[in-house]
């Protein structure tokens, strides 16, 4: 059934010559790859409360993606049925293994804590937040490198992130001094993902002689969104033990976000290729995304406080 459900959507493809097809790849591409800026703006000049909470359910639904998807192993629609023929560039970003979505579970977290964090004061952003978290799942189906299963899936693991998130956040409001203790946790999971992914075995299955997925390809994806997550946890203890900056919503605060928001992008556009070479694919992968957080997170912040606390002080 979820291999004929793509074959409809793919004949519903061609019988519009493609005309939604960039549509659908902008959707899935912003959310892997540039989605994360709005959060940091969040954080960096409107409500770090708000930023962190994105940051730390995304960071750690992609590290619970990665584990899963190299638990599984579950193969692309198309290696399943030679019917299914991806649309666009889709087949070449669709990287590891399909099951669960990880573009799915980029965008769940990443908006729908948005979504939470704007339903009082500004309700219209997070009806859009879920609007876009619905359509980048279905993009995943409609370009045919996703089941509904693997959207559904991580659909459902983004949602019980953000539950689980929320619920740690509330207990930290009232035991801050207990967040260290998070952050370690955080952290030897980490490791322990890394060595469980490094280690385990996974399906080797040859047809005519040829090996139809090589799992070390499949472990770059994981070794990246787990380096996220650490970096993420070791930056929040950089920046809560020695940074210590907070947002304020000024003219040259906001200059200041921007800014960042512009680094950021070309950090993430161009900083893996240099790290892959230094490092190979797996740990340059890791590298880099681990860097990009750490930018976000403890050193852009630092930057903020010293350059503007020093504007202030002027003054």
């Amino acid at each position: 059934m979820d291999i004929d459900y793509l074959l409809l959507l793919q004949n519903f493809r061609n019988g519009i010559n493609d005309a939604l097809t960039p549509f659908m790849e902008m959707l899935s591409l912003f959310a892997i790859t540039y989605l994360m800026i709005i959060p940091a703006f969040i954080y960096w000049c409107v409500d770090k409360k708000s930023g962190l909470y994105s940051f730390a359910s995304y960071t750690a639904c992609v590290a619970v993606n990665a584990v899963v998807k190299l638990t599984c192993c579950i193969y692309r629609p198309w290696i399943r049925d030679a019917r299914v023929l991806p649309a666009g560039d889709a087949i070449t970003t669709a990287t590891g293994y399909s099951f669960p979505s990880g573009h799915t579970m980029t965008a769940a977290p990443i908006y729908g804590s948005m979504a939470v964090s704007a339903w009082k004061k500004m309700r219209w952003i997070s009806v859009l937040c879920i609007i876009l978290i619905a359509l980048t799942g279905f993009s995943r189906n409609y370009l045919g490198v996703h089941t509904p299963q693997d959207v559904l899936v991580g659909l459902t693991l983004g949602g019980l992130t953000l539950l689980g998130m929320s619920k740690v956040f509330r207990y930290l409001s009232g035991h801050p001094e207990k967040e260290n203790i998070f952050i370690a946790a955080g952290i030897l999971f980490g490791i322990a993902a890394l060595v469980y992914i490094s280690f385990k075995p996974y399906p080797m299955d040859y047809i005519d002689g040829v090996l139809l997925v090589d799992p070390e390809k499949m472990k770059v994806d994981a070794f990246g969104d787990i380096g996220i997550f650490i970096g993420f946890c070791i930056s929040r203890f950089i920046e809560k033990t020695w940074v210590r900056f907070e947002p304020r919503f000024t003219k040259a605060n906001l200059a200041a976000g921007l800014v960042g928001a512009v680094l950021t992008f070309f950090i993430i556009a161009s900083l893996k290729a240099p790290c892959v070479a230094l490092l190979g694919a797996q740990w340059g992968r890791l590298a880099s995304d681990f860097i990009k957080i750490l930018f976000i997170i403890a050193i852009w912040p630092a930057v903020m406080k010293a350059v503007l606390g020093k504007k202030e002080a002027e003054v």
